[in-house]
């Protein structure tokens, strides 16, 4: 998936800064990706041997990292082969559309006639969204498939239903005409999840990062947070939809969620800076790692004083290409410099008193 913010092409740079950081012996270490997104880098140090937490607020991206990070072995499907099911993928490919709530409202023929027509996706795909969205909601219903299996059908579908959204990658607003990629019929693949051979342990949560960082401990902490005010629930609000599929009031020409209660405050100039030093301050890790660029909201200054308070700081930086979601929009500069803002944390600042051990916190 295209997404904001996505650090897979400087995968390279973190491992090396971790590495220089703190010089590992070994990597069964546990690393905790906080703000994870669609799990690029607590993949990665999956795949590395580390026991990983990861933990996005946004649903979809909950459904993602449960199934990429938490998971490790194959699905089983058990009482869906009872019922002659035996490739659930299969079997909702060929299922036909119906008009439900993505095709009322994110395509062009549900949507006609009304005062804002749209076209998120072409009729064919969202009816095929809805079907394939509904027959998993049934299944979990009827209690055919397990919570981790729905997660990974529903995070399949979500990244499955992006490859043929009619979008410039954002969901802030869709194209006028289907472009070539859009106009194509979508098919449902399983979204590649890694099975690691190693005595990794692994947990998924889906909760504020502030409230969460209270409850949890380990050796590494690694934050991408926003960096701007562009908010991931107005960016991403039909994939959400897709994930919950609860059918949600809607406003605006792009269809807006209207709860808004996953406002971040690492989006908003005034409470970004409290909010991080919240985070650093409560955070029961040896290591952080802060992932911030220079067009990030609060100041360099003002993360150096923040980590400096709490341990030995030290910073790496790489020059790094713009994400763009609009091919056809200007941009001031094609690069911005990505920084990876380091703390070794003072003893004194680990809770051990308040917390449990490590290993708790990870099945």
């Amino acid at each position: 998936m295209n997404y904001i913010g996505s650090k897979y092409s400087i995968l390279d740079f973190i491992d090396e800064t971790v590495i220089d950081f703190m010089h590992p012996e070994k990597n069964n270490y546990t690393f905790c990706d906080i703000f994870a997104g669609t799990a690029v880098v607590s993949k990665y140090f999956k795949k590395k041997g580390c026991s990983v937490i990861a933990n996005d607020i946004e649903s979809y991206s909950y459904m993602i990292i449960k199934s990429l990070i938490e998971n490790n072995e194959e699905y089983q499907y058990k009482k869906l082969k009872e019922n002659k099911i035996d490739d659930p993928f299969t079997y909702l490919n060929n299922l036909d559309g119906i008009e439900g709530f993505i095709y009322k409202n994110y395509s062009l023929g549900g949507t006609k006639g009304q005062e804002t027509e749209r076209l998120y996706f072409s009729d064919y795909n969202a009816k095929k969204i809805d079907a394939i969205r509904t027959e998993i909601k049934s299944w979990k219903e009827k209690e055919l498939i397990t919570e981790n299996e729905f997660c990974y059908l529903v995070a399949s579908l979500v990244e499955s239903a992006d490859k043929v959204a009619n979008t410039a990658s954002v969901y802030e607003a869709f194209l006028k005409k289907l472009k070539a990629s859009a106009a194509k019929p979508l098919v449902y693949q399983p979204i590649d999840c890694p099975i690691i051979e190693k005595n990794g342990k692994y947990k998924a949560y889906n909760e504020d990062s502030n409230e969460l960082i209270k409850h949890i401990s380990g050796d590494v902490l690694y934050m991408d947070p926003p960096y701007n005010n562009r908010k991931y629930d107005t960016n991403y609000h039909i994939l959400e939809t897709i994930a919950l599929y609860d059918e949600p009031e809607i406003k605006g020409k792009t269809g807006l969620r209207i709860e808004n209660s996953k406002k971040s405050k690492y989006c908003v100039r005034k409470e970004a800076t409290s909010a991080f030093e919240e985070l650093v301050k409560n955070a029961n890790f040896k290591y952080l790692f802060l992932s911030y660029n220079d067009e990030g909201i609060i100041p360099m200054a003002e993360i150096r004083r923040i980590m400096s308070k709490y341990g030995k700081y030290k910073c790496y930086s790489k020059k790094h290409k713009r994400y763009k979601s609009d091919t056809k929009r200007e941009y001031i500069k094609d690069f911005t410099i990505e920084y990876i803002h380091c703390l070794e944390k003072n003893p004194k600042f680990l809770y051990e008193d308040h917390i449990e051990k490590n290993d708790s916190n990870i099945e």
